[in-house]
């Protein structure tokens, strides 16, 4: 096991072998040092002597008696590989018989292991006889498809050896044989290659008779089954290793089978049929079949041409008795031995498809019953059946057609000239909308409405809120009438309208199917329209007046191209002064809609409340009052009028809006001129203190009484440097004393008082870091004239001042030094005392000092 050297094989022996065939003796070296590719030399003994046979590098290696059958090519090497031949001799005598050697010279660094094998062959005489049937060699068999039929091969061996026969019936399909059932030498059935499950079914079996008979018998016959067979045997022999080895094979042709197909075909190919005519087709089987059989014929219906027999519709069935399943408008008829007709009556639109029939052969057996021995299925037949089209005209009129915009129009769409309809027809409508566009742009239709065979309205998309709503509506006048009406036109509706007809035929099921459409011509609707005009004059009917007087002036209006116009008129002021509420000057002040409901729009001031009115004096003539005027009531004054036309439904529509010129209203005063600053003693303050901000208020010109002057104070602040945010209300104090805060999110508090007649005081207590920012007042004035009337002047706005909130650096660490001091200390005498007492008592050791010599040193001279 643990050496290693060169290793000569050839087959353990004897080798037995028929006299008369070609022998091939492997020989193979393994574990060789050297060139990859091995020579090889064979000899040959008899007795004791070794003839040299054939050598593969040497051409002069073989001896003379064999050098004929060598030249000949009858005695032969065959390399398979680089390490391996085969010593082939044809036409194997009984003198071949013997030792035979295979050798190797030598390619080793060192001689180790086997350099040459023997085997021993013995030549034994051929006892192998194969023939067909005692009548005659050969036989030509016609059959029909499905039938049956059985072969007989004869073989027997009269080897002197213990030899197993092989026997292989074959089939020629084209230029090769193909196996079909063998029974091999160890007696065992091996089907060939695609005839395992007509092996397992009992369709092919192969016996074994008397006198070495092996016959074949084939079942159910097909096509494939058509061709050359011939009895293969083989003869076989078990070697010393215990391995199975053909010694010989010989073959003999037997039969040729033809079999004749059965087709079946129908008669006609595509077919095309008028509805409620009969479909006629016939299904024909070809065999040449002799005997006796029925067939038994289904037809199937499909809608594509690639459905299978289970995607389907079976038809109509006839049995193999001649029995017909039952079918009101379908028959099955037997016309000849070979041909069946179907015949479908009253065809229909759904009956177009595919029909093919599938028809199976039985044949009677030997206890009466019958067996089935060969299926068909017919190629698909294309069958359109084409509808019946009624025959009809569309005329579409309009019966009201509008004038003005919100008039009704009423479409009626009507069929004519019906000719060839049944009673199975019903006619729907579809409504269709075009608008004109301008140019070459695509005009596209739009579908209103639409209705299927039951009479269900489908809507659009096009106008399907007024659909629901009711303000166009479809209707079915009569049998052959159907209108359109639009209850109010709006300009959005004109355009083109059209009606397709549609119609519909009942199936056998009961189902609606449509045959035809017909599209009537297009009617259009258009009226002529003119664009709206809107006047509007505003009037001031008292040309002076002075402050809390009351201010009045008229509106009157004028209209062209509307149909009973209703004006809503609207009041707005422009005002010198910009106010919050009004960022762009103007300020809605009260409104009048077109059913004379008043309403207030801007006006707020809870003190004057009733202090405007706005009136109806005329169908086209409005007036506004204001009363108890004021200095902040001055400025342009406008109406603002909007003409509206009956709409659909009792709606209003609204047609054009119009302005009116602006009246003016400017007060000549020499009243007093209010300024307002802002003032601190201490703009930066620390968090906790209290800011002190004044908001101080004076007047020059006319002078007045403490008494005649009120004021509204209001404090805002922007938290910015710059003032680029939106003003926070910190509290306000109006004119009565009642003081007003807004919502606070930190802990500080406000209070605002009024510390003089012309001084405010804002208090911010406990302030926090969120406190600082721009910090400014806007001040009110109300001043009472000598009639007793509080007039309100323009609002005045300080200049801001900032509020610097600062932390006291002093105060917030002064607790947390002393106390990190202390601490400091604490921890420091503490480890000093600690390590005072662990030198004292814990870490003390006595040393004693080692005693010294005292001598004298030595003079360098007595070194």
């Amino acid at each position: 096991a643990f050496c290693r050297g060169r290793i000569v094989r050839v087959p353990k022996g004897p080798l037995i072998r028929v006299v008369g065939t070609e022998v091939a003796i492997p020989c193979s070296v393994s574990d060789y040092d050297g060139p990859s590719e091995q020579n090889f030399d064979w000899e040959f003994s008899r007795e004791t002597d070794f003839v040299r046979i054939v050598s593969t590098w040497d051409s002069t290696f073989t001896s003379e008696e064999y050098q004929k059958r060598v030249g000949r090519g009858d005695i032969k090497l065959r390399r398979s590989s680089n390490d391996a031949v085969e010593l082939v001799i044809r036409n194997i005598q009984p003198a071949d018989q013997g030792r035979y050697k295979c050798s190797t010279p030598s390619t080793d660094a060192t001689v180790q292991g086997n350099y040459d094998a023997e085997v021993q062959v013995k030549v034994i005489s051929d006892g192998l006889s194969v023939s067909g049937s005692k009548a005659r060699s050969s036989t030509s068999l016609r059959l029909s498809e499905g039938d049956s039929f059985k072969l007989r091969c004869s073989a027997i061996t009269t080897s002197p050896e213990h030899t197993h026969l092989h026997v292989t019936w074959q089939i020629k399909s084209g230029s090769s044989w193909r196996d079909i059932l063998s029974l091999t030498h160890e007696g065992k059935f091996q089907p060939g290659p695609g005839y395992e499950e007509r092996y397992r079914s009992g369709d092919i079996r192969l016996d074994t008779g008397a006198n070495d008979t092996y016959r074949l018998s084939v079942s159910q016959a097909s096509s494939a089954d058509g061709g050359a067979y011939r009895c293969l045997v083989s003869e076989w022999v078990r070697g010393a290793d215990g391995s199975w080895q053909k010694i010989q094979e010989k073959s003999v042709e037997i039969a040729t089978v033809s079999i004749q197909r059965t087709d079946v075909v129908i008669s006609t190919s595509n077919v095309s049929v008028t509805e409620r005519d009969s479909l006629d087709l016939t299904c024909n089987i070809t065999t040449d079949r002799s005997g006796i059989f029925q067939a038994e014929v289904m037809w199937y219906f499909s809608a594509s041409p690639d459905d299978t027999l289970s995607d389907a519709q079976l038809l109509l069935s006839m049995d193999h008795d001649s029995v017909v399943s039952d079918s009101t408008l379908i028959s099955l008829s037997h016309v000849d031995r070979n041909s069946y007709r179907l015949l479908v009556r009253d065809v229909d639109v759904e009956d177009s498809g595919y029909y093919f029939c599938e028809a199976a052969i039985w044949v009677p057996l030997h206890n009466g019953s019958w067996h089935k021995v060969v299926e068909r299925t017919s190629a698909p037949v294309s069958v359109v059946v084409t509808a019946l089209e009624p025959d009809y005209d569309v005329f579409l009129n309009a019966s009201r057609t509008p004038k003005f915009s919100d008039d009704p129009t009423e479409l009626n769409c009507r069929i004519t000239n019906v000719q060839d309809t049944e009673a199975n027809i019903r006619f729907t409508v579809s409504w269709y909308y075009r608008q004109h566009l301008p140019g070459d742009n695509v005009v596209t239709e739009e579908l209103l409405a639409s209705m299927d065979a039951d009479w269900t309205l489908l809507l659009g998309d096009r106008g399907r809120e007024r659909i629901q709503n009711g303000e166009i509506i479809f209707s079915k006048k009569s049998a052959d009438t159907f209108s359109l009406r639009i209850q109010w036109t709006s300009e959005s509706d004109r355009g083109d309208y059209f009606c397709v007809i549609s119609a519909w035929s009942r199936h056998r099921n009961n189902s609606w199917v449509k045959s035809k459409d017909v599209t009537s011509a297009s009617v259009n609707v258009f009226w002529a329209t003119q664009d709206y005009t809107l006047t509007v004059e505003a009037v001031k009917l008292k040309p002076f007046f002075v402050a809390g007087h009351t201010f009045e002036m008229t509106c009157k209006v004028s209209s062209k191209n509307i149909k009973t116009p209703r004006y809503s008129v609207l009041i707005t002021a422009e005002k010198p002064f910009t106010d919050q509420s009004s960022p762009n000057g103007t300020t809605r002040i009260i409104s009048l809609n077109q059913d004379s409901v008043v309403r207030l729009e801007d006006w707020t001031d809870q003190t004057r409340v009733d202090g405007v009115v706005l009136e109806k004096v005329q169908e086209n003539e409005f007036r506004y009052r204001m009363y108890q005027t004021q200095i902040s009531d001055a400025g342009l004054y406008r109406c603002v009028v909007t003409a509206w036309s009956p709409g659909g439904g009792g709606m209003w529509r609204e047609a054009v809006n119009g302005l009116s010129n602006p009246i003016q209203i400017d007060f000549q005063t020499s009243g007093p001129v209010f300024n307002v600053s802002v003032h601190s003693d201490s703009p930066t303050i620390y968090q906790g203190e209290v800011a002190d901000l004044l908001c101080i208020i004076t007047t020059e010109g006319m002078p007045l009484e403490p008494d005649d002057m009120s004021f509204d104070v209001s404090w805002f602040a922007v938290r910015s440097f710059a003032l680029d945010r939106e003003p926070i209300l910190l509290a306000s104090l109006d004119r009565r004393g009642i003081v007003t805060q807004s919502r606070r999110n930190g802990s500080s508090d406000l209070s605002l008082e009024r510390i003089s007649p012309l001084e405010f005081r804002l208090r911010v207590h406990g302030c926090e870091d969120h406190d600082f920012g721009n910090h400014y007042c806007v001040v009110t004035p109300w001043v009472r004239s000598a009639t007793g009337v509080w007039q309100r002047e323009p609002d005045i706005k300080a200049k801001p001042i900032f509020l610097s909130v600062k932390m006291d650096v002093l105060n917030a660490f002064k607790y947390p030094l002393l106390i990190g001091i202390g601490l400091a200390t604490v921890i420091g005498l503490l480890s000093c005392l600690i390590g005072y007492c662990s030198s004292r008592w814990c870490c003390k050791k006595e040393v004693q000092e080692t005693r010294r010599e005292r001598r004298r040193l030595m003079s360098m001279e007595m070194d």
